[in-house]
Order: C-alpha cells, then structure tokens, then sequence
C-alpha cells in the first residue's frame, strides 16, 4: 500500500522542482496526525497562519456542545434567527427573521450544509452576540491548546482578521473526539432533510473514500479550499487538515492520498506531537483570492460531490504552480502539492447512497411540519398573487400601447386630411402660371422681358376675343362668291346690249 501511495506521489516531483525557484512560492498547510495519540506523522507549514473559512464552524460547534455539557443550554433550547443572521450570504438555508430552531438541528445543519445564517443564529443565540460568541471561541481555543487562532465571526465569512493554522486545527478536532464521544455522529452525517429537500454534505469524502467519517470542509477566495478530514481503518483514527487548494476536487484527492499515507506509517515514539511543532515565522495568512477566483473564470463552489467532477486544466491553475515546498527534501516535495500532474484527471469513487437526517424548524417536528405548510401556502398564495399582479399589468400594458397605437394612427389620419385639403385650397405658384402660358404661346421667346407673369394672365384671358376678330379681315375668298354673281350679270347685261 505504501510503495503505491508513493508511487503516485513522486509523479510530482518534477513540476514541484520547477515551483522550487519561484520567488512567491507559497507552502500550503498540510497535516497528517494519529488521532489516539495526537503524533504527527506528517506536517507542512502546521503553524502558518490561514484564513479557515467555514472550518469555523467546528470550534462553534465545540463551544455549543461545551454550553451543552456545562448544563448553560441543552440540545432542544430554541435559537430565533435575527434580521442579521437572515441577512448572512450563502451557504444558507434562507430562513425568515424570527424563525425558530433548536440548537440540535442548527448544529446538524451547519456541519452538513455549512449554513452561514444558521451559524450566525447560534452565534447571537448563545453568545448574546457575534461579539460575544467570538470572545468565548477564542476562550476556549486558548484553554484547549491552540494558539495560533483567533477568532471573530461563527460562520468563516471573510474576516481579514480571523486566522487559524492547521496545527489548531487539528488539536480542535482530537477535542472534539475527546470531550464530546457521543455527538461523533454529528460529523459524518452524509446529508439533511428539510421539508422535500435533501441537501448533502460538502465533505466530498463521506461515501467516497473507505473508512471516512468527519469533519468539515470549507472555501473562500482568500483561504481555498480547507479540510478537517477524519478516517478510521482496524480501529485506527487518522486527522488529515489540507488547506489553500485551488479546488474542492484536489482538496479531497489529497486529503484521501494522506490518509493511505497515514494509514501506512505507524506513530513511532520519536515523532512529534502537535504541541511540540514549532511557531511559524510567516507573519500573515497569504491571500489567495487572485489565484483561487479569477474573474475570467465561472466562481468556485464548494457544493459536495458536484465539485468532485471537475477535470482538466484547472489542475494546472496559477494556484497550483504557486503552492511550493517548505524545504527541498524529497519527502516534503512529494507531498508539498500533492497535485499537477499527480491528480490531474483522477477522481475519487462515485458517492455511495445519500440517508439524509431530518430537521426542521420550531421545538418539535409536528410545529416544523405545520410552520412548513403555512409557509408553503403562503408561498403559494403570495405566488399567485404575483402572478396575477403580473397578468394584469401585462394586460394594462397591451391596453395602453393598443390605444397610443390608436391615437398615432388617428393623428396621422388627421394629418394626411389636412394636407390634402391645403393642397387643394393652395393657389399655384405664379412662376408655374407663367411657364404654362409660355408653352401656349410658342411665338413669344421664353427670354422676352417684357412677357412677365404679370403681363401673362390678362394676354391669356384677351386672346381668345381677339382671334375671331382678326381671321374675318384675312378671310377675302368669303366676299368673292357675293361679287361673283354681280360681275356676272353685268357682263351678260353689257352682251346682251351690244347685240
């Protein structure tokens, strides 16, 4: 088994050589650790501080089920959701201000759908305020051991100021193994049920790889995709913590490499312990956000298994070339990435079938059953009421377009009628007059200055009196047959005397 893990580890060994020189080379935090005795069997960059993101949610729940076992609330005590939880961003169930839950289901809630709203509601519940919650996680971090954490939100949104390491958080996880055996069920439950709706768990390890039970994943832009992963095998617990990873599909083959890994190396008395790791030296977490979520690319999701499906170039992202290597011994460059060319196009087995855990709102499922229904009628009739507001708009609008269609097309019916009478009331234009009249007389030349359109329209109008009187005087052959038959007689007359 090992000689396999290690065969497909070393396949990195090349492309980590050449991150080697990279002068911005960061390490990512990887920790491998024997839950029983707290031994490390393999760390990198332990101690560096790292935004957790929702890995938050483990040490509110430690504090919760702290609450619990002091007898300061129980299991069954209602949280409200407040206008600020309900305004959280996603992940979120969407619950309305003034919804109730019991601090059981928002527990199951938040270690399956990692429910930043529901966070928010245990945070105020518990605490008074987020304020106040966040003063007591961080006095219990320091009481159970961790000392690179700091802590100011419930839920892990960004917050610039809420750091982690994975060294804590891996002493966070063999406390809550320690302190609560009996809510171990709360870290391995494959998916919820609310309502008709099943949501699965983010961990993209339950169902996939053998033996895998807990705990908790989370993903911001800053931070990557994080891990607090938990497996047993022959009575055996193993803790994996991975951080800083490009996406939830490396995340969870990493996690599943150590773990065999782990799996294989026995915690020999010479190996250190989580509280003998030293401090790191790095100042600050380092920001992910360009390397995780580039804008020319669709946003990263941390959605359970659809976020194991993911192949191809992305295994050669920015982010991968960016995380290097600690130190350049071949151990260290073996597991330093864990990624490039050794998980490009590997997935981990298809999920085995989902037994979703129901949950509900109010103090008991009937009130959750009935305080569904009413919300679903309500959604129905508010539905409804949307869209017949939205029938009757759409039929308002057709009505007044119909009727300015209307109106354009009366007020271009008037217009054409107005024109047409104008044009037949308009007189014409004098020069038209003139050119007319020209044309009638052919014997004037069109350039005689004297031939103005004054002087046109009473020569027209006179014309036609004086013809008829000047063509009688020119017409001679009409006086000859009345002197014809004078002329005649008088020469028959003058004959007649002769003879």
């Amino acid at each position: 088994m090992v000689k396999r893990v290690w065969g497909r580890l070393i396949g990195s060994l090349a492309a980590l050589g050449l991150m080697a020189g990279a002068a911005a080379a960061v390490t990512a935090p990887i920790l491998v650790v024997d839950a029983e005795s707290g031994k490390v069997l393999y760390s990198q960059g332990a101690t560096d501080p790292w935004y957790p993101a929702s890995i938050t949610k483990l040490m509110t729940t430690y504090v919760a089920l702290d609450m619990v076992r002091q007898g300061k609330v129980s299991l069954d005590t209602l949280l409200t959701v407040s206008p600020a939880a309900a305004a959280e961003p996603p992940s979120k169930m969407g619950f309305k201000p003034g919804t109730q839950i019991t601090l059981d289901n928002a527990l199951k809630i938040i270690m399956v759908k990692s429910a930043n709203d529901v966070s928010w509601a245990i945070g105020e519940g518990l605490g008074g305020s987020v304020e106040g919650f966040a003063d007591m996680m961080n006095e219990t971090a320091h009481r159970i051991g961790m000392r690179e954490s700091r802590w100011y939100n419930p839920n892990g949104l960004p917050e610039p100021r809420q750091w982690t390491s994975a060294r804590d958080m891996a002493i966070l996880a063999r406390a809550l193994m320690r302190d609560f055996p009996n809510q171990q069920a709360l870290f391995s439950i494959s998916a919820i049920q609310f309502g008709k709706s099943v949501m699965a768990n983010h961990n993209g390890l339950l169902g996939r790889y053998p033996g895998a039970d807990g705990m908790k994943t989370g993903f911001i832009c800053s931070g990557g995709f994080n891990v607090v992963a938990t497996a047993t095998r022959g009575g055996r617990r193993i803790i994996a913590v991975v951080m800083g990873q490009p996406s939830a599909r490396e995340r969870d083959i990493k996690a599943a490499d150590l773990f065999d890994y782990g799996f294989g190396q026995s915690a020999s008395w010479t190996a250190p312990t989580l509280e003998s790791l030293p401090p790191s030296n790095v100042a600050a977490p380092p920001d992910m956000r360009p390397y995780i979520c580039d804008k020319r690319k669709p946003m990263p999701v941390d959605e359970g298994p659809g976020a194991l499906t993911a192949s191809g170039p992305g295994a050669d992202s920015a982010t991968t070339q960016l995380l290097g290597s600690a130190t350049p011994d071949a151990t260290n460059l073996a597991f330093a990435a864990l990624g490039n060319a050794n998980v490009r196009g590997r997935t981990l087995p298809p999920r085995g079938p989902l037994q979703p855990i129901p949950v509900w709102i109010g103090s008991s499922p009937t009130e959750g059953a009935m305080a569904l229904a009413r919300e679903e009628q309500e959604a129905q009739a508010a539905k409804q009421a949307a869209k017949q507001a939205a029938l009757e708009a759409a039929q308002r609008k057709r009505a007044e377009a119909k009727a300015a269609k209307d109106a354009a097309r009366q007020a271009a019916s008037e217009k054409a009628a107005k024109a047409r009478a104008a044009a037949v009331t308009a007189p014409k234009p004098a020069a038209k007059t003139a050119a007319k009249d020209k044309g009638a007389d052919k014997g004037v030349p069109a350039a005689t200055s004297a031939y103005t359109s004054v002087e046109a329209a009473p020569k027209a109008a006179a014309k036609p009196a004086a013809k008829p009187a000047h063509k009688p005087a020119a017409k001679k052959p009409e006086t000859k047959p009345e002197a014809k038959p004078a002329a005649k007689k008088a020469d028959k007359k003058a004959k007649n005397d002769e003879s």
